[in-house]
């Protein structure tokens, strides 16, 4: 199997580079990346995990973006971490979901449901880790504000709750001329969750090489419009499971989503490896 969209605990997902390596290797995934949001500090314990078990793991990044007010996640592949201009941009992105953060901590205490706002920010502070809501979700089921990750989402930070605050930050066709200056292979991440077709056309004329059209968030209908958008645009595939780790949400499609092996190999020939 092949899984291309994962986190660790570099970012916002409950596994260790080790476990999440053990994981993949108990659902019998034998390629896989590392997409942690606006970090690559888990790619090279992952890929040494990886490697231990005879097991691929590709290096990637989930950068965030902003398009209209709304966050656009973009997927980066086979990406330098000394890329012209990624680690300025990284920590730039990290101090703004600290910033971020705090707002929606001052949100949840005038809302009546406060969390411990240094506690987020020391877990994070000096580990290159990036701070994003999952994290203050579970704030929230620590302060017992909430009883899941989902709960917390429903009624406090998902896009239409009152807690939400939009990001701030570069936009997706910044990221794409970044990624492809860089070396890199850049991915549209799930297009279909808050469906984001009208930015396609525009992220293609910047350069934009591929788009994940496999995904958890994606039912059959939504896997084969993207698949003809792809095809429509001359773009490359990519997929994964977007597994956050044990009791987060869409945990039940780690290890059934997956990327078919001739997508992959055209991602392996776009890259030269």
């Amino acid at each position: 199997m092949i899984d291309l969209h994962m986190h660790t605990t570099a970012s916002d997902g409950r596994c260790s580079p080790e476990d999440l390596v053990q994981r993949c290797w108990d659902k019998g995934i034998r390629t896989m990346a590392v997409t942690d949001h606006d970090t690559m500090a888990g790619v090279l314990p992952t890929q040494r995990a990886a490697e231990a078990r005879g097991m691929t793991c590709l290096p990637g990044i989930e950068i965030t973006s902003v398009h209209g007010g709304k966050d656009v996640h973009m997927l980066a592949y086979f990406l330098p971490e000394d890329a012209p201009g990624l680690q300025p941009m990284l920590a730039a992105q990290r101090q703004q979901r600290v910033n971020r953060a705090l707002e929606i901590a001052s949100r949840l205490e005038r809302l009546g449901a406060p969390v411990d706002r240094d506690a987020m920010i020391e877990a994070a502070a000096g580990s290159g880790k990036s701070l994003a809501r999952p994290q203050i979700a579970q704030a929230l089921i620590t302060a017992g504000h909430v009883t899941t990750v989902a709960e917390a989402f429903d009624r406090y930070l998902g896009e239409d709750s009152p807690a939400y605050v939009p990001h701030t930050g570069v936009t997706p066709a910044e990221v794409v001329a970044l990624v492809v200056a860089g070396g890199g292979i850049p991915s549209l991440a799930h297009p279909g969750y808050r469906p984001k077709d009208d930015i396609i056309p525009g992220l293609v004329d910047a350069g934009l090489v591929a788009m994940e059209c496999y995904h958890s968030s994606h039912d059959e209908a939504a896997t084969a419009h993207y698949l003809g958008l792809a095809r429509q645009h001359g773009l490359l595939v990519t997929g994964g499971s977007d597994f956050h780790g044990p009791g987060t949400r869409r945990e039940e499609f780690f290890g059934v989503v997956q990327l078919p092996e001739a997508d992959l190999a055209a991602l392996l020939a776009r890259a030269g490896r």
